[in-house]
């Protein structure tokens, strides 16, 4: 069923202003991340975020068990989950935010090359192409040799990495499992694994601090939310783009609230960057291109929410096109 012009301008709107939520969520953890432990505002952040997602999961009224169909994915998943809050969070606490989201973008050209082992899917010599150019883009804004290479840069190269995993593997198995149980496992190990680091690392966290973390939790389910209704409304080629605006407000809110400047290799590598995202993204778009389009279907966004989110899932029209489609050549 065809969605007017309209609609898909909403829905376009209503994923603008998804990432802008989701950019000022990213600001309350860097401004946390500067005075606690990243496992402990993970650890509140989640537990916040409880009675929450208790409304979601409540409406899920399936009678099925909570055993996961895959078990050794969802634990794989569970762990990259758990690895992908604490090193972002640490990431957003030390480096600038433009300089962290240029990093995390990286995640869908490594989403493409994790899909040809796993996905089994077919990348050609064009889009193969926008991958190393895009991988170059990350090299100008990390600038080896130039720049001391900190813990917080590789955080950032790790939770680009665990998102990407992340997203493959909900391409992989989202559309078996229960969006219950999607949830619910990853959300008790941030708890048990953050809570068993807390008694290392606590420091007393004053109400206005303890609010903070509480946003955090409800921005990142109102985010998400609002991500999935702008999927339903527009196609992703033109939602999935739209992510890149979280750069703009990274370089305003670090400008204001941070005292940051935008240097000169970060905004070159993140232009690198997000035209080859965008660029995989139109080729995935095409007809043919590619048998299980990766990034075009990907549902979350990079970056570090500490709940995880189900957003991955395809739609039910995806999912009756899956089971039509044949394996293609690709040729992008």
């Amino acid at each position: 069923m065809a969605v007017d012009k309209s609609t898909q301008f909403r829905g376009v709107a209503i994923a603008l202003a998804s990432f802008a939520i989701y950019a000022t969520h990213d600001v309350l953890i860097k401004y946390l991340g500067g005075i606690y432990s990243p496992f402990q505002i993970v650890f509140f952040s989640v537990l916040f975020g409880f009675p929450m997602m208790a409304v979601f999961l409540l409406r899920d009224a399936k009678g099925a068990s909570l055993r996961p169909v895959y078990p050794m994915w969802m634990a794989l998943r569970t762990a990259i989950i758990v690895l992908n809050a604490a090193t972002a969070f640490y990431a957003f606490a030390v480096l600038p935010l433009a300089q962290t989201y240029a990093i995390l973008f990286a995640a869908p050209l490594l989403i493409t090359l994790l899909a040809i082992p796993m996905l089994g899917e077919r990348v050609g010599l064009r889009r193969g192409a926008a991958v190393c150019i895009g991988l170059f883009g990350v090299i100008i804004v990390l600038q080896p040799g130039v720049t001391a290479f900190s813990l917080g840069h590789v955080a950032a190269l790790v939770a680009a990495v665990c998102s990407a995993l992340n997203a493959v593997i909900m391409r992989k198995i989202g559309g078996e499992e229960r969006a219950v149980v999607l949830l619910l496992y990853p959300m008790i190990a941030n708890v048990v694994v953050m809570g068993a680091a807390l008694p290392f690392v606590y420091q007393p966290m004053p109400g206005v601090d303890l609010l903070a973390a509480a946003i955090i939790a409800a921005f990142a389910l109102i985010a998400t939310w609002l991500l999935i209704l702008a999927y339903r409304m527009a196609p992703a080629a033109k939602v999935a783009p739209m992510q890149y605006s979280q750069i703009i407000w990274a370089t305003i809110f670090g400008t204001l609230f941070f005292n940051e400047a935008l240097e000169w290799s970060t905004a070159l590598g993140t232009a690198v960057i997000v035209a080859s995202g965008i660029y995989i993204v139109f080729r995935e778009d095409r007809g043919g291109r590619s048998a299980t389009t990766p990034v075009l279907r990907n549902r979350t966004r990079p970056g570090p929410s500490a709940m995880p989110s189900v957003s991955a899932l395809p739609t039910e029209a995806e999912a009756a096109h899956d089971l039509r489609a044949l394996p293609t050549t690709d040729k992008a």
